[in-house]
């Protein structure tokens, strides 16, 4: 299927703009500011009843969080979610619709992360933050108004972290997800999967960022072989949550993340893979505002996770 014409507008403005990134010796906090300014809020956001902007501990020091709560008598499940930018970029703002949309569409308490970023903060340190919020989130839930049904999710570096912490709550007897929502994660560095042959420069999100990004996190390549950096190094992936994996045609992490779709499945993990034809990175919730196929993701996503929490609640 061709582009979609949004999908082109979204590229041609970022080509006009030089690309993504500025990888041109600009530093990664010049880089977090110029990405920051570059981006714009949604003029009206969708008002949710509460949002609170907080810090839970982390191992650390302290996590910012935001905490959107919807409208009814709670308590309320809980979807915890991380935001993209290899984990290098990126903050709790760019994703405020969709945790916004989410939170109305399921009716569930959305906990936002921000979590360390690197360089200044390697690997491990994304995935620590990231699992340590879920825990806070399972044993301070009345705090929030929430059960304990959770689910996680994220885009891009942080579908990768919701990948991640799925695996460490099953490693290490963490609290039982109702569902991962991985929309289009990473999972493993750049290679020679088509997506990234076919995909890989004039399409927005490039090889080039994404092999920067792989240089920034990892503390030495022996990380790359982590399964907790990089989930498809798992040697198995029985015993996980449920999964909600979306891809886009045009993106470069389109068959990394279905190929873990797949490896899901082998395992015996319940599955949904969606590929949105047409589309690139970001489609979820980076671009809300330019990509129309964001708002069929979001009922998607909110369906899947709706249909989770009730599974849960029978049991």
């Amino acid at each position: 299927m061709p582009l979609h014409p949004e999908a082109r507008a979204v590229i041609d403005a970022t080509d006009a703009q030089g690309g993504l990134l500025p990888l041109d010796g600009t530093s990664p906090a010049e880089m977090r500011a110029a990405f920051a300014k570059s981006w714009q809020p949604s003029p009206h956001p969708e008002p949710v009843d509460k949002v609170e902007d907080r810090t839970i501990p982390g191992p650390a020091g302290d996590i910012p969080v935001r905490v959107y709560t919807p409208h009814g008598d709670g308590p309320f499940p809980a979807l915890v979610w991380f935001h993209g930018g290899g984990w290098v970029i990126g903050s709790l703002d760019e994703n405020d619709s969709t945790c916004r949309v989410l939170c109305n569409a399921v009716g569930m308490v959305v906990v936002s992360v921000d979590y360390r970023l690197a360089p200044e903060h390697r690997y491990p340190a994304a995935a620590e933050d990231a699992y340590a919020a879920l825990l806070w989130v399972a044993d301070h839930g009345a705090l929030i108004g929430v059960d304990d049904r959770i689910a996680v999710g994220g885009e891009s570096a942080g579908g990768n972290l919701a990948a991640v912490v799925s695996l460490m709550a099953r490693d290490h007897d963490g609290p039982p997800l109702s569902l991962q929502l991985l929309a289009a994660p990473v999972t493993a560095p750049p290679g020679d999967r088509p997506s990234y042959v076919d995909y890989g420069e004039g399409h927005f999100l490039d090889r080039e960022s994404m092999e920067w990004f792989f240089t920034q996190y990892p503390r030495d390549p022996s990380d790359l072989d982590d399964p907790y950096l990089a989930p498809l190094a798992a040697s198995h992936l029985g015993g996980l949550p449920s999964a909600l994996v979306m891809t886009a045609e045009f993106d470069p992490l389109r068959d990394e993340g279905e190929e873990y779709a797949h490896r899901l499945l082998d395992a015996g993990v319940p599955v949904t893979l969606v590929r949105y034809e047409g589309q690139i990175h970001g489609f979820f919730a980076l671009l809300v505002d330019q990509l129309s196929i964001s708002a069929t993701a979001h009922a998607r996503a909110a369906a899947a996770l709706r249909a989770a929490f009730a599974q849960e609640a029978v049991r």
